[in-house]
């Protein structure tokens, strides 16, 4: 996988703006690090920012060839998701954190970031419920058939992860346009019916601009893509 430049500039409470710039591996996890233009050296964003607190992104998380997902880290779980872009394809209005929250930093909180490459098939899903919980599912489809999405860090099923909450704002990417049977994701409950669905945006060629869900979640739910190739 190539090494490739990341971006993204953070509005905070204060009227700073951190500018997030460093290198990332395509295809893996990487923690996005303070440019060092602007700062002494490369530091994490909660070190950088401790106790101040995330408005917007005047610019999203962006790379070369996309971003499947980006999210701050605290502590080994999600506690905010990030826009993100294609570097050049950005809408120009700032963007919040998913679910329009805004998040006070805390020491130790790292921006993560998943930079696509041009053909990586990842399908990611970012949710944000009405109990604040953030939450990002992912799978990749390989060939026609039903692909069904984990979360990044337990690998838990949506059911199992988000039981009794209701996830009110969603967002889902993928580079497979056509292939898409449903054109997104579709979330299914307990007897294989789907109760929820978000259409799936390809980074490449639109801005990624997530979307209102009223989506009650129960045990053994799934969220569900199916491609026709």
């Amino acid at each position: 996988m190539a090494s490739v430049n990341a971006q993204a500039q953070i509005l905070l409470n204060t009227g700073e703006v951190v500018v997030m710039s460093g290198t990332v591996v395509e295809g893996t996890v990487t923690e996005l690090q303070t440019s060092t233009t602007y700062s002494v050296s490369a530091t994490s964003l909660g070190q950088f920012a401790e106790g101040k607190t995330i408005v917007s992104f005047l610019q999203p998380v962006s790379c070369l060839n996309g971003v499947s997902y980006a999210y701050i880290n605290r502590r080994g779980s999600i506690v905010g998701i990030c826009p993100i872009a294609t570097q050049g394809i950005v809408q120009t209005e700032p963007q919040k954190l998913l679910g329009n929250m805004n998040l006070q930093l805390q020491a130790g909180d790292t921006l993560q970031v998943l930079a696509q490459t041009a053909t990586n098939r990842t399908f990611a899903y970012s949710v944000m419920t009405n109990s604040g919980t953030a939450a990002i599912f992912s799978g990749t489809p390989s060939g026609s058939g039903n692909t069904d999405l984990t979360h990044i860090l337990s690998g838990q099923a949506v059911g199992t992860s988000l039981v009794g909450q209701t996830i009110t704002s969603n967002v889902a990417t993928s580079l497979d346009g056509s292939k898409l049977s449903t054109g997104g994701i579709l979330v299914l409950d307990d007897k294989g019916l789907p109760v929820g669905a978000c259409t799936a945006t390809d980074p490449a060629d639109l801005p990624v601009i997530p979307s209102p869900a009223s989506i009650r979640v129960a045990l053994n739910f799934i969220g569900r893509v199916t491609t026709n190739a």
